[in-house]
């Protein structure tokens, strides 16, 4: 971060001296420092020269750094925004989320869970076109009940045959006390009462769409291969402590990942891109890297150019306060020293302004 910063801090030095060439104001030098760990850059003018020229072209040299740093924020926003397109001949979107790094030792991880170059497609009955889709639908799974699914009814045995029922410290129900990993507790209606089932997950998930109550699946039924004929279903719903999601990815041609737990725990343990490889030599982290360096130039771009605009002392925004001042006030306040006044208490304000930002944004970094 720290060299791409002294690279457009450089950049606005070149820029602003053309500007000042332009202006027939002579250079004596440019140069580069380091404030602490911020770089910075500057340009030393001849005074002379410099106030030979009117009030309007002192403030077109005085602006061209905050204007290219302007421009060049403009021009990466604008090539972020049309990536997909400059790379649609080798890369295509839209058709999933792309998995390109997944966390070792996470509940993504394992040989049913997420593999580096997976196409994510959906997340329960949400769909998943875009990393967008992927924060979203893990949002909504995150502040919404749990989702039920339709099972047959010749499926649910008595709770009691796995074992005996408690409660847990947050008044939800387990039901399979021997703790296995491939049997899950659910809870469904019958006869207005709330009854217990400890089902085995994939295989009744297996073919079965969502519900909320009984009522959606009424016109859901499953065939009975043993009797042949066809079994109703119910709506059960995993008994799951509190915040804990039973969630299925969908991600073809593998078999859907299960995941049980917190789901911003999922979204910290995927990297995701929206970018897919048309040939199979192509780099999986190429848009990626093209991405984050086009937002790094537009932060930092447009951050030199909202803080060097602020009529702070020592910034550019002094020199160029005092020359508009000096271009706009002249027949208002005629007295130069008036203006200078009127000049000092604006950049006292502009100074306490910044000074307060910097102090809040270092204690809201520190306070976490």
């Amino acid at each position: 971060v720290n060299a791409l910063s002294i690279v457009m801090q450089v950049f606005r030095c070149c820029t602003l001296e053309n500007e000042i060439l332009l202006e027939q104001v002579r250079v004596n030098g440019f140069g580069v420092f380091v404030f602490v760990v911020y770089p910075g850059a500057f340009v030393d003018l001849f005074t002379t020269h410099l106030n030979l020229i009117s009030p309007a072209q002192q403030l077109r040299i005085f602006c061209a750094g905050v204007w290219h740093n302007f421009v060049l924020c403009v021009a990466a926003l604008c090539f972020l925004f049309l990536l997909p397109v400059l790379l649609f001949p080798v890369y295509y979107t839209g058709a999933g989320a792309l998995v390109t790094e997944v966390v070792q030792g996470s509940a993504a991880d394992g040989p049913r869970g997420l593999s580096i170059g997976d196409m994510v497609t959906g997340l329960e009955d949400c769909d998943v076109r875009t990393v967008e889709d992927w924060n979203s639908c893990l949002t909504i799974h995150t502040h919404t009940p749990q989702t039920g699914y339709c099972v047959p009814t010749h499926t649910l045995q008595p709770s009691w045959a796995h074992g005996r029922v408690y409660r847990r410290l947050d008044t939800s129900i387990e039901c399979c006390s021997n703790n296995s990993l491939t049997d899950l507790c659910f809870s469904y209606t019958k006869l207005q009462e709330m009854e217990y089932a400890c089902l085995p997950v994939r295989k009744m998930l297996s073919g079965s769409r969502v519900c909320r109550s009984n009522a959606d699946c009424l016109t859901h039924t499953h065939l009975d291969k043993d009797h042949d004929t066809h079994s109703p279903s119910v709506c059960v719903t995993p008994s799951l402590e509190n915040q804990t999601r039973l969630i299925r990815l969908t991600h073809p041609p593998n078999t859907q990942m299960l995941f049980v737990g917190y789901p911003p725990h999922l979204q910290y343990a995927v990297s995701l891109t929206n970018f897919a490889p048309r040939f199979g030599f192509l780099n999986l982290d190429l848009p990626v890297v093209m991405e984050t360096f086009c937002k790094y130039v537009v932060s930092l771009s447009g951050a030199l150019a909202v803080v060097n605009s602020v009529p702070c002392f020592a910034l550019d925004g002094q020199w160029m306060l005092s020359a508009l001042l000096e271009a706009t006030l002249v027949t208002v306040v005629t007295d130069r020293q008036h203006r200078e006044l009127i000049g000092f208490f604006l950049l006292l304000g502009g100074s306490a302004l910044l000074a307060a930002n910097v102090a809040l944004g270092l204690w809201m970094v520190t306070a976490r």
